[in-house]
């Protein structure tokens, strides 16, 4: 995937020295995965292939700071918070956003304060599509191109599981998720997925153990509700909807 070349992230919040390490690996075309070694002194310190933002996060600020930046005049407001980054998080809310949703998934701002007038940004974790539908009814036209274009933040690498996903379910398959069941992503790619299948969460090896139990039958299929409460589709049926299954993974 390309790197488009927008105008990255405000200075601030990028040091020079990490900001020179980054560019030196792009410019070598991110082929190594080894870490980045940098000598101080008789200090040697090792950066790790991945690290700082990643592209979907400095594009979500990106976004975030144009729309601001392009409407001075228009209320602006975000689903949630934009990338788990009190210092980015705080930053908007000084430059007058509000957030819909506290970290805590609580609604600060209700629908009927909202107008078609007004912008709301979706994070870079996506949302669900109940919020999805909430923003329309606060006359939001979340659905048109400008609006995914200009305020939509949603990691394209997320919307990519997302895709998949449904691909996936069409074909018949249950998804399982591997991601925990209360982080923004892994809640909107389940219910993006489970439009189109069933879709189970499953946070790590000793739950997926357990879920292969249930398949095998060596855990009584009565206990899977109090195991993966809150976890599953409404009315899933771990002695049907575990025959066939494809598993996707939160990104984060």
């Amino acid at each position: 995937m390309a790197y488009p070349q927008f105008d990255r992230v405000p200075n601030h919040y990028a040091g020079p020295t990490i900001q020179r390490v980054k560019d030196y690996r792009l410019k070598n075309g991110k082929r190594s995965l080894s870490p980045t070694l940098l000598q101080i002194g008789q200090l040697q310190v090792l950066i790790p292939r991945h690290f700082g933002f990643c592209f979907g996060v400095e594009r979500a600020i990106h976004m975030a700071f144009s729309a601001l930046k392009e409407n001075p005049d228009r209320n602006t407001y975000l689903v949630s918070e934009i990338i788990h980054n009190p210092l980015v998080n705080n930053d908007l809310k000084k430059q007058g956003v509000r957030f819909i949703y506290d970290s805590e998934g609580d609604r600060q701002v209700s629908e009927e304060e909202m107008s078609s007038d007004d912008i709301a940004l979706i994070p870079a974790f996506g949302t669900t599509m109940q919020i999805e539908e909430s923003l329309r009814q606060s006359g939001i036209d979340i659905d048109s191109e400008e609006y995914r274009e200009d305020y939509d933040t949603t990691c394209p690498f997320v919307s990519k599981v997302w895709k998949r996903g449904e691909e996936l379910g069409r074909q018949g398959y249950t998804i399982i998720i591997h991601g925990k069941y209360n982080h923004e992503e892994t809640q909107a790619t389940h219910s993006h997925t489970e439009e189109h299948t069933k879709t189970l969460v499953v946070l790590d090896a000793a739950e997926a153990e357990k879920v292969a139990a249930y398949i095998t039958g060596a855990l009584p299929l009565a206990d899977f509700e109090r195991a993966f409460a809150g976890k599953s589709s409404e009315g899933f049926d771990p002695q049907k909807d575990l025959e066939r299954v494809a598993v996707v993974n939160q990104t984060t």
